[in-house]
């Protein structure tokens, strides 16, 4: 009876719960899904990490690779970002050419990585105007269930701080590259930003981590990168209900508080790693 009153009435059904402060789920409005990290499961990466926040998975590999810099920035590397919503993720998405909500999260995390600075690009560059490195950051989305952002932001941060990058110097008498795979150095990452999105139902409540459902029925979306010192790197929402000054700010407040809870989750997963 009640998953056929879901299915007709799905957000009257949600009313329900939320006018009890809870979601279908068993969850608080700013209670988010159990989160799970693990690092350097692809071996053929030179950094990856799996994600998964309740059943949303999302995994980054890392690729580094050698490219010529740009004529106006001899002295920069190169970061490029992909999210793949392949089949295998959701029905909802076809085989083919990348769809617009890949295209959108593609560059939201371009915009992260640039609005945050987590990366100086000239600590990618290994001879001015000769050599640089390019990161390829592949985010592949192995289950869609809603907060893809989140997943992905949080998958590229881990995933990067598992990089390590083999030593490599120009030789003077041919010109070419000379690497040294015994010694390798991880990146420098001067910022960890952390996403945090909410959903915005019936036009009143606002819950936290939104699944696949909530996210169907939402009046509004809006997602926070904050980071380790409570900045505002990006606030992204597209359209939808309207958030007052102070509802805003609870929001960011949020963000700021989940940030402390994924960098202390990381932290210990990267630990657990270096001990192994």
């Amino acid at each position: 009876m009640a998953a056929g009153y879901k299915t007709v009435e799905p957000l009257e059904y949600y009313r329900k719960f939320l006018k009890q402060s809870c979601r279908p789920d068993g969850r608080g409005l700013s209670e988010f899904r159990t989160t799970t990290i693990n690092v350097g499961s692809i071996t053929t990466a030179d950094g990856s990490a799996l994600v998964k926040l309740g059943n949303c998975t999302v995994i980054c590999g890392i690729k580094a690779e050698f490219a010529n810099p740009a004529a106006d920035a001899p002295d920069k590397g190169y970061i490029v970002p992909n999210v793949d919503l392949t089949p295998l993720c959701s029905s909802r998405f076809r085989p083919g050419p990348p769809g617009e909500e890949a295209q959108v999260a593609s560059q939201f995390i371009a915009d992260v990585i640039e609005n945050s600075q987590m990366i100086q690009k000239e600590d990618l560059c290994i001879a001015v105007g000769k050599l640089t490195w390019v990161l390829y950051c592949d985010l592949i989305c192995l289950d869609y269930d809603g907060n893809l952002l989140d997943a992905c932001v949080c998958a590229l941060v881990a995933a990067l701080r598992n990089v390590q990058l083999p030593s490599v110097k120009i030789s003077e008498d041919t010109g070419l590259a000379q690497v040294d795979l015994s010694t390798k150095s991880p990146l420098k990452i001067l910022k960890k930003p952390v996403s945090t999105s909410f959903a915005v139902l019936d036009d009143t409540y606002i819950v936290v981590d939104p699944t696949d459902e909530e996210e169907s029925l939402a009046t509004g979306l809006l997602t926070v990168v904050t980071d380790e010192d409570g900045k505002l790197c990006t606030i992204r929402k597209p359209g939808g209900s309207s958030l007052s000054a102070e509802r805003l700010q609870e929001c960011i407040s949020r963000a700021v508080s989940r940030h402390k809870e994924v960098q202390a989750l990381l932290d210990e997963v990267l630990l657990s790693v270096k001990t192994q």
